[in-house]
């Protein structure tokens, strides 16, 4: 049953939102091609999901700061389940803290290998080892690129290109049957500098009045990845943040 299972590779996919994401994706019935830049130690929630759902997985380690690791991915599990993701999703994001006056170039071309360029090297992977013309990519982006602020720039910047690429390639590989979408999460798991108040006040903000849950995510990746007649979309999943212009990153609200 478990060759028979489609097969997603998730960058980013042993913890936090990643996890959440593959954890779904595992109790959908996928197999699982999980990513990791220097290890593939798994969330506990993730194990305790591929353990239940009893789904096949495996572990790949590359750092998407060298240009080549992204291709090699793709190569990778290849021959190690042998055959090609049905689904990819890139998630895996590198997160830092600059501002115009701060930023530097290696700031820049650090994210940008990690969050734009990774993934453009994968998309084209992907859709040169769907032999059959059908797959789905699916980009994880920021609900910020509605609003930008200018915290964390460089960040910023890269999933802007990242938006931009999705709608390019769903152009350039609609006729593939290469479907390319995206997903903009709001804020989802907080880091250590929020505590308990602070993420009360935030989901108060939103339109909405509540914060989005990794479960709404993964869901929306799950839909996107079975919407057969969808391309060229990104689904923000927010709380309706998007919605609003914030004049800095929720961390300094």
């Amino acid at each position: 049953m478990a060759g028979d299972a489609p097969l997603a590779l998730v960058t980013g996919g042993h913890r936090r939102l990643g996890g959440r994401i593959s954890a779904t994706l595992a109790r959908a019935g996928y197999a699982l091609a999980i990513h990791g830049s220097h290890d593939v130690a798994l969330d506990s929630e993730l194990e305790l999901a591929l353990g239940a759902s009893g789904a096949q997985w495996h572990g790949f380690i590359a750092d998407f700061e060298e240009a080549e690791a992204a291709a090699g991915l793709m190569e990778q599990v290849k021959a190690r389940f042998g055959r090609a993701p049905d689904l990819l999703v890139n998630s895996a994001a590198l997160f830092g803290q600059d501002r115009l006056d701060s930023v530097t170039a290696e700031d820049l071309l650090r994210h940008y290998n990690v969050n734009a360029i990774a993934p453009v090297l994968l998309t084209r992977a992907f859709a040169d080892c769907r032999r059959d013309g059908i797959g789905c990519v699916v980009n994880i982006l920021d609900q910020r690129i509605a609003h930008p602020h200018g915290d964390q720039l460089a960040y910023t910047l890269s999933k802007q290109a990242l938006e931009g690429f999705t709608r390019m390639a769903a152009r350039e590989l609609a006729s593939k049957g290469v479907r390319v979408n995206a997903v903009a999460p709001g804020l989802t798991i907080a880091t250590d500098d929020y505590d308990q108040g602070r993420i009360a006040r935030m989901a108060q903000v939103m339109p909405l009045g509540h914060l989005p849950q990794p479960s709404d995510i993964a869901d929306a990746i799950l839909y996107l990845a079975h919407a057969q007649s969808v391309t060229g979309q990104t689904l923000f999943v927010d709380g309706g943040a998007h919605m609003h212009s914030y004049p800095r990153d929720f961390m300094y609200l």
